[in-house]
């Protein structure tokens, strides 16, 4: 590999890969390095699957692999990306992405079904495993999903709880008997005869009658003939099949149980298997009711956490450096000539645990190290790529927070304010299972990145019979601060700085507090 640390002739390959390392979906997908040990295995098992991580710790990247892993054996899948949902009404939203989920089956079923093995135009990088399914029964389905999606088209342009006035014609129909006299007549007919003739008469009725019309009654009336193409879809293929919804925080969080309540139910017996990616904090799967609505967590579905707080700190810095070890193999590179040990401390800190923010933070690293002709990356260099970056997540903090942004902003004023101002230091502490929309927010901006999870039970002095939650405030929120502010770094994965944390000083939030 080549050497001379950060001025090296392959670091500007290797802040390359970084850059493509950093994207969860194209080749960087198929690189996808597991957090623990079974996540993939678990991931691509028959089972309902609620996959939850912030952005950037690789749910994108699994459920792509999740993907390729179904098209290499030509099994039936649907991947939709929720964020273009965003903002869509109920029932609205339901429609798009079962539209979007019938396009993308139908797809499959033209293409990864039946297209032969040495289609390189259409395989790229994937293997296939099987061989090509039988055309003429594809041609049949596909054409049957092709009208199901026609249809719902025509339902979602349509107004919902409209009124519509239906006309019915009745024919009524009466016979009316009578005798005519035909009078004198020669021969062997007799004078005087006469016979009985029949006159026919209609009559029209209209009815009108007025129905409204349901967008989702219409959806429910639907459900069996749709499972029982989707089961014949799956028996095509013989084996089963996965439905990827990525990102479902972007739609109303009042709609995602309902969207949900209706896939499962969808879903259900027919071999295909939901895998949906979002983030907890942000997110609503059930709701209680007669009958209750969406999905319940352990008994429809189970869940999945990529999360590697920074909490469980050394595992955190192993799955980060292995991620890094395999970009900078690709590029030629060895870290241990480019990146100092405090450097490596520091950048865990400054992402999070979140191995996109950790790339992403590295790369801009070493474009500064570089930029100084600096020998390796150091503190100082991640202090400033963490604060580069700070815009990034500003942007995605503001693109994702659909509703609440203003208590959110507040919220982290507040804990910035008692940090820096109050108690110069980066860490702070909130009374476990506060119930308090404080709280709430709180752990919303863990999942947004700006606040980030290091103790889930820490015992405070001269606060008996109390256990708290430890945090650390994102570097990117201060970095260009400290030295004027003297904030002070508690490492809290150390022995001594573990029992920094236990200050009564640093409780932010507890009962019976105006903090």
């Amino acid at each position: 590999m080549a050497g001379s640390g950060v001025q090296g002739a392959n670091v500007g390959q290797f802040t390359i890969a970084l850059e493509e390392a950093a994207r969860a979906t194209g080749p960087a997908a198929n690189e996808f390095i597991e957090p623990a040990a079974g996540t993939l295995a678990r991931a691509t098992s028959n089972r309902n699957h609620l996959i939850f991580g912030r952005r950037g710790s690789g749910k994108t990247s699994l459920l792509q692999k999740a993907k390729s892993q179904m098209m290499e054996n030509r099994r039936p899948n649907a991947y939709i990306d929720m964020e273009k949902f965003k903002g869509h009404a109920y029932p609205d939203v339901l429609i798009s992405v079962l539209i979007e989920t019938f396009e993308n089956i139908e797809g499959w079923i033209n293409g990864g079904a039946v297209a032969p093995a040495n289609k390189k135009s259409f395989w790229k990088k994937l293997v296939p495993q099987r061989a090509p399914l039988k055309r003429s029964s594809a041609s049949l389905l596909s054409a049957e999903i092709n009208s199901y999606v026609k249809e719902l088209d025509i339902l979602l342009h349509a107004y919902d709880d409209a009124e519509i006035q239906l006309l019915q014609k009745d024919e009524r129909q009466s016979d009316r008997a009578s005798k005519v006299d035909i009078g004198a007549q020669k021969g062997p007919i007799k004078a005087g005869l006469s016979e009985s003739l029949s006159s026919r008469s209609l009559s029209l009725d209209e009815v009108h009658e007025t129905i409204r019309r349901s967008k989702i009654d219409s959806l429910h009336r639907r459900v069996i003939a749709y499972q029982k193409t989707l089961r014949q879809v799956v028996e095509l293929a013989g084996g089963n099949g996965f439905i990827l919804l990525d990102d479902m925080y972007y739609i109303k969080r009042s709609s995602q149980p309902e969207v949900l309540d209706y896939f499962h139910r969808l879903f259900k017996g027919t071999g295909l298997w939901l895998k949906v990616g979002t983030i907890r904090h942000r997110s609503s799967w059930y709701k209680n009711g007669d009958p209750p609505i969406g999905v319940k967590l352990g008994d429809d579905i189970e869940e999945i956490d990529l999360d590697l707080t920074l909490e469980k700190y050394k595992t955190a810095k192993r799955f980060l450096l292995d991620v890094t070890d395999n970009v900078a193999n690709q590029a030629g590179v060895d870290l241990r000539e480019i990146i100092n040990e405090g450097a490596r401390d520091r950048l865990v800190l400054a992402s999070g645990g979140v191995a996109r923010d950790y790339l992403s933070i590295l790369r801009k690293a070493v474009a500064f190290a570089v930029d100084q002709s600096a020998e390796k990356v150091g503190v100082e260099a991640v202090n400033q790529g963490a604060g580069e970056h700070e815009s990034s997540k500003r942007d995605e903090f503001h693109r994702d927070v659909v509703d609440g942004l203003f208590e959110l902003e507040e919220e982290l004023g507040r804990i910035k304010n008692f940090c820096l101002a109050t108690q110069k230091k980066n860490c702070f502490l909130v009374e476990k299972d506060l119930t308090s929309d404080r709280y709430e927010r709180v752990k919303e901006l863990v999942d947004l990145r700006l606040v980030h999870s290091i103790n889930s039970r820490v015992t405070v002095r001269h606060r008996p019979g109390r256990i708290y939650e430890a945090y650390m405030l994102d570097i990117s929120q201060y970095t260009g601060e400290r030295k004027r502010r003297n904030v002070e770094i508690i490492e809290f994965w150390k022995r001594d700085g573990s029992e920094k944390l236990r200050g009564a000083s640093l409780i932010y939030a507890e009962v019976n507090s105006d903090r």
